[in-house]
């Protein structure tokens, strides 16, 4: 596939097994290299979300989460619901080949914290690239003097479930000592952190709309 200009719209989708798509989200491409495909998002950008999902979101009930999880691994029909990137800007590293992404949320203050998400490598399309959300993962501190897990009970859910197969966790496990020795050594997004910490979405970019 070429590569994405920047500037672009691209459309990232979690899609479960290669088949059924979980989610969409429209992204603003910010630069793509051999290294990494790195995009953005602000306030307004279109999503579609398991209807599940956006009922959790709204009434603040995680229990619908785990309902959605339950009818993905009994192969359950599921509904997307129309959404929106609310509250933060968004800058999100993703290479090609990795088991996570690298991400960033920002506030009107500046970063709020580095977050990092485990999942499939990329498989580019026309559109974008999907890939799947493997559910756990890592919080960091604006300043990397500090990290927290988060959603290790979802993934030991997922796992039961067999969404997220003993090879799949083999990789994140792998993913998850390669993230860490990243932060240690201050390696890839990590190595340019000041300037990570200072970037804002450009005010000339209108809020991505899914095609």
């Amino acid at each position: 596939m070429p590569r994405f200009n920047a500037g672009q719209t691209v459309v990232r989708r979690d899609v479960y097994r290669g088949r059924r798509v979980w989610s969409e989200q429209a992204l603003r491409v910010v630069a793509d290299t051999t290294e990494a495909l790195v995009t953005a998002c602000a306030p307004g950008a279109e999503a579609r979300r398991p209807a599940l999902y956006a009922k959790a979101r709204a009434d603040g009930d995680r229990s619908a989460r785990t309902e959605a999880f339950d009818a993905l691994a009994t192969g359950e029909e599921w509904g997307l619901a129309p959404g929106v990137w609310q509250d933060t800007e968004l800058l999100l590293w993703k290479p090609p080949t990795a088991w996570f992404s690298v991400n960033a949320f920002y506030t009107r203050a500046g970063m709020r914290n580095w977050y990092v998400n485990f999942e499939h490598p990329t498989r580019r399309t026309r559109d974008g690239f999907d890939t799947f959300d493997l559910a756990v993962d890592l919080v960091v501190a604006p300043d990397l003097s500090s990290y927290t897990w988060k959603d290790e009970d979802e993934y030991a859910h997922v796992r039961r479930l067999g969404i997220v197969t003993d090879a799949e966790h083999q990789a994140v496990d792998g993913a998850r000592a390669q993230v860490l020795t990243m932060l240690e050594q201050r390696t890839g997004p990590f190595a340019e952190a000041a300037t990570w910490t200072s970037w804002r979405w450009a005010p000339a970019w209108p809020a991505p709309r899914l095609p």
